[in-house]
């Protein structure tokens, strides 16, 4: 569970490894500044939805559910830093790229 600065925001990933992901090979808090990681975030949340809303063509055991996060909302930097983590090692894990580019291995 990812609850923002005002606690206004959860994010609940349910996928077993991520926390260990996050805990020994994401890049340390700060590394990124939240302008990058909102900007990130918001092109991978738009690529993940579009996969959701195409169940034929995209593997709906991977992209069940919408992502709801909107441009312009402050959702702190711990949930920003952590959904941007999350797509990474996605990515990684499931051989899947959201932004039609090489994907960081951390």
């Amino acid at each position: 569970k990812i609850s923002g600065d005002n606690l206004e925001y959860d994010v609940v990933i349910i996928e077993p490894g991520f926390g260990t992901y996050l805990a020994i090979n994401a890049k340390p808090k700060g590394f990124y500044n939240q302008n990058f990681l909102e900007n990130r975030n918001l092109r991978y949340v738009q690529e993940w939805n579009r996969r959701v809303l195409s169940p034929s063509r995209y593997n709906s055991n991977l992209y069940e559910f919408e992502i709801n996060y909107r441009q312009g909302i402050d959702y702190g930097y711990d949930v920003n830093y952590k959904m941007y983590n999350y797509f990474i090692y996605f990515q990684n894990k499931y051989n899947q790229n959201l932004l039609g580019t090489r994907v960081p291995p951390n």
